[in-house]
């Protein structure tokens, strides 16, 4: 009756679809990778970021251009006028009102045509500013991409523990088949047939974890990669992978010239150099040139007029104001200079952590799976000595426990293995190539 029980409550918590699981499209890490790259909203947001700093730059190079307006106006006027009113002996003027349009039209042109590269400045700001944007795009997108790896193997991981769990679940199964068959016959006592019993229901129990560690792994892995939908695919398994191999400095190398965090924050450095340098040109004059072609007039045709000159604007006296700008983009660029060191030297730690802990899960991976076939040995020795009585339950037992820790621990040494290479292309800024 418990085993029954037992059959129906696994059945009831089966994920839906189980049977048909089978049927299923399989999908690689670097699928699954490229959908996140084209459908996770936080890139949507950070990819708007960046074409508002194109478009800051835009807004900096139109300075250096013609700027041309035009102009036109109609207005309904009034003007008071005295008269003689033309009797005889009379001279007194009477005044009188007149109403008329007015019409006003014109274009004009300017053009810089000298300024020391204030503007320039301005422009070379804007453009490491948007540089700077691109590098946090950049960073973002690292992110995702280590949250899909995360997600990925992590759903691998739990299903391979789910199929430890149900597979000592079978073995706890037939050991209490055997269990019942001995005690019938008596060659076994009744403590056999309970014990099996109670390691039949933990195993039962551990299944049930198992599963639901599955769905949680998927659902982890359907908000890394920015699904609404559930996931219609199973994991292509390659939890097992080669070895990477990859020296200290020239992990650090890399890192220091492709780490984002880094490249966004010199393009901030260098953005607030240029902002000093084009603050500082502000006490320097300005040479520019314009035209104006105007028609004004009540009447048709229209009076023209133009002027042509060229204009130059001396500052003279801005109350300290452009030395304080100066002086505030000039301490942003220390600020930035010192962050840049400093971030440098945190980039420089993960790596280094980041390639001792690859090192540790690769020698990791070899230690548990001697252990894992060390414990398949101890078992088959052990179901050995029961069936032919020489043995007990408990060192069964015992054995089926060491079995299932040595193949829990391979699955999650293979694992942490696949996170600390994720780990070190996210530190270095780059994937890694795996021979």
């Amino acid at each position: 009756m418990k085993r029954s029980l037992a059959v129906v409550l696994l059945l009831a918590v089966a994920p839906p679809g189980a049977a048909g699981a089978q049927s299923r499209p399989t999908r690689t890490l670097e699928e699954c990778v490229e959908i996140a790259l084209a459908r996770h909203p936080r890139l949507g947001s950070a990819d708007a970021d960046v074409e508002a700093g194109r478009q800051r730059v835009r807004q900096e190079r139109a300075g250096y251009l013609p700027q041309i307006s035009a102009g036109a106006s109609r207005e309904r006027r009034k003007r008071s006028a005295a008269q003689a009113t033309g009797l005889p002996g009379e001279s007194q003027p009477a005044e009188t009102v007149q109403r008329f349009g007015y019409t006003t039209s014109g274009v004009s042109l300017t053009q810089v045509l000298f300024d020391f590269g204030r503007n320039l400045d301005a422009i070379q700001a804007a453009r490491a500013r948007y540089e700077s944007l691109e590098a946090d795009a950049d960073a973002e997108r690292d992110a995702i991409v280590r949250e899909v790896k995360q997600g990925y193997f992590d759903l691998l991981a739990s299903r391979r523990l789910r199929e430890v769990t149900e597979e000592v679940l079978r073995s706890n199964q037939s050991q209490l088949e055997q269990a019942r068959g001995r005690y019938e016959v008596g060659f076994a006592a009744k403590l056999d047939v309970t014990r099996s019993e109670v390691l039949v229901a933990n195993a039962e129990l551990d299944v049930l974890t198992a599963r639901n560690n599955v769905l949680v792994a998927e659902q982890t892995l359907r908000n890394a990669m920015g699904l609404r939908e559930p996931l219609d695919f199973d994991p292509a398994d390659v939890l097992e992978a080669p070895p990477l191999e990859i020296s200290e400095e020239r992990a650090l190398a890399i890192a220091q010239a492709r780490r984002p965090e880094l490249l966004a924050v010199r393009a901030e450095r260098r953005a607030a150099e240029e902002d000093a340098s084009s603050r500082w040109k502000e006490h320097l004059p300005d040479f520019s040139a314009g035209v104006d072609y105007d028609w004004s007039g009540s009447d048709s045709p229209l009076a023209e007029s133009y002027q042509v000159g060229a204009f130059v604007t001396i500052p003279i006296f801005s109350g300290g104001l452009i030395d304080a700008r100066v002086g505030e983009a000039r301490a942003l660029a220390l600020a930035l200079g010192f962050d840049e060191e400093a971030l440098a030297q945190d980039v420089a730690l993960e790596v280094r952590r980041a390639i001792l802990e690859l090192a540790r899960a690769r020698q990791a991976i070899g230690v548990s799976e001697r252990a894992q076939r060390q414990a398949r040995e101890n078992l088959e020795l052990a179901e050995g000595r029961y069936r032919t009585g020489a043995g007990n339950v408990i060192e069964l037992a015992d054995a089926q426990a060491q079995r299932a820790s040595g193949e829990a621990e391979y699955v999650r040494s293979l694992y942490a293995y696949r996170i600390a290479v994720a780990e070190l292309e996210r530190a270095v800024g780059q994937e890694l190539t795996q021979p």
